[in-house]
């Protein structure tokens, strides 16, 4: 795989909104409520530990996959460096989702 997919993935899987999506499971809007941040502090304040627990391993996951799986299947001499790549636009998904935009 080029390391450009691979960093693709990686946004794309930081994009996926989990706070967003368990509020809108429990149909809540997170934005208009609590703090109104989609983060796993806020899910707790809104819809309880629980959830926010399941929302917190799942912003951890979609971080830690990408960097753990991606560069396996990187074609480059140094999948270690690109790991790193692969963090940074993970993170940068997690920040600027394209699945939320507007």
């Amino acid at each position: 795989m080029s390391p450009i997919v691979g960093v693709l993935i990686a946004y794309l899987a930081g994009s996926i909104p989990s706070a967003y999506i368990a509020g809108r499971v429990k149909g809540v809007d997170l934005r208009k409520h609590g703090s109104g941040n989609l983060g796993a502090t806020n899910v707790v304040r809104v819809l309880g530990a629980r959830i926010g627990a399941v929302v917190f391993i799942a912003d951890l996951l979609k971080g830690f996959l990408p960097v753990y799986f991606l560069p396996t299947y990187t074609e480059t001499l140094r999948p270690e460096l690109w790991a790193l790549v692969y963090g940074a636009a993970a993170i940068l998904g997690h920040v600027k989702p394209i699945f939320l935009l507007g």
